[in-house]
């Protein structure tokens, strides 16, 4: 399949049912998950339907999937995308997961993040994107801050993970600060 979305690293293109092997294997890895809302351990068959019901859809305005592939191999390394799409209101929340760790701290998560919101922003129209980050995932959140995310606010003891009370940060990002930030594709 050919690239949809092409960035400095990455290229974004339709998950795949060929990518269930990968994706299940991620999800069943503590590490990964430990800043994700994944908290118990997957089944083969309920990985097999979510792929299943995400690539029968055409996608659209209200599910944005994509699965992150390094342009140098075409090594599928992670998936991002945008739920709780507003269109009234032109935003979206971003959620992304680089679930190869021989990739991680290495750029390719900043790029996927910076091709998948100049997406949003001059494909969607969005005006705003956001997300949720544990206080604890500085990796992360330093990616964001490349990115151009502002730390907007906290939630406190939000969330349960490893049995205790974790904070989050919301993060936000407007299109007039990508732009200013990562200019314009055009």
């Amino acid at each position: 399949m050919g690239a949809i979305i092409e960035g400095r690293l990455v290229r974004l293109r339709p998950g795949e049912m060929g990518d269930l092997e990968r994706n299940l294997a991620w999800m069943n890895d503590r590490e990964v998950t430990r800043h994700l809302s994944m908290r118990y351990p997957l089944a083969r068959e309920a990985e097999e339907q979510w792929m299943r019901d995400r690539t029968a859809v055409k996608p659209g305005y209200q599910d944005a999937f994509f699965a992150i592939e390094t342009k140098d191999g075409g090594v599928h390394i992670g998936n991002v995308n945008f739920h709780q799409v507003i269109p009234e209101n032109r935003k979206a929340r971003l959620g992304v997961a680089i679930g190869d760790k021989a990739f991680w701290s290495r750029g390719y998560g900043t790029d996927a993040l910076v091709t998948f919101c100049r997406f949003g922003f001059e494909e969607m129209n969005l005006h705003r994107i956001d997300l949720l980050v544990d206080e604890e995932n500085e990796r992360a959140r330093a990616c964001y801050r490349k990115v151009g995310f502002v730390e907007e606010g906290r939630l406190r003891q939000v969330r349960v993970t490893r049995g205790r009370y974790v904070d989050q940060y919301v993060m936000g990002l407007l299109r007039r600060e990508f732009e200013e930030r990562h200019g314009t594709a055009g």
